[in-house]
């Protein structure tokens, strides 16, 4: 089965060998998602819920360059530096998929690139 690479400036780029998404069959699967802000490339200051919302949208613009959106999230994986900070991005997290929900799994790491608090990554169907 071909596989397609997803590349869009509103995301941003890959700091490794790996793509922003590829579809495979009816499925997109992103990378997983720093809050790295696209224009910068840079992980801003702020709280963590801030953050969670560069995460997201990164991950939204992922998927409309697909050609889908959040609401066909079917898996996302939620990766923390700190469990602490579940709530939080779990209230962020909230606002972006609705009912109903994509399967999750959310875990704390020891360590995320470029010092990252979160990393969300996720598959949808097309």
């Amino acid at each position: 089965m071909p596989k397609t690479t997803i590349k869009t400036e509103r995301a941003p780029a890959a700091i490794g060998p790996y793509s922003q998404g590829v579809v495979s069959g009816n499925l997109l699967f992103t990378s997983g998602q720093l809050p790295i802000d696209p224009a910068t490339g840079k992980i801003p200051e702020g709280s963590i819920e801030d953050k969670a919302h560069i995460v997201f949208k990164n991950l939204e613009a992922i998927a409309k360059e697909a050609g889908t959106t959040l609401d066909n999230a079917v898996k996302t994986t939620v990766f923390l530096a700190d469990i602490a900070n579940f709530q939080a991005v779990n209230s962020v997290y909230a606002q972006y998929f609705k009912e109903p929900y994509p399967a999750r799994s959310a875990f704390q790491v020891a360590a995320l690139p470029l010092g990252a608090d979160v990393e969300v990554e996720a598959i949808f169907q097309l």
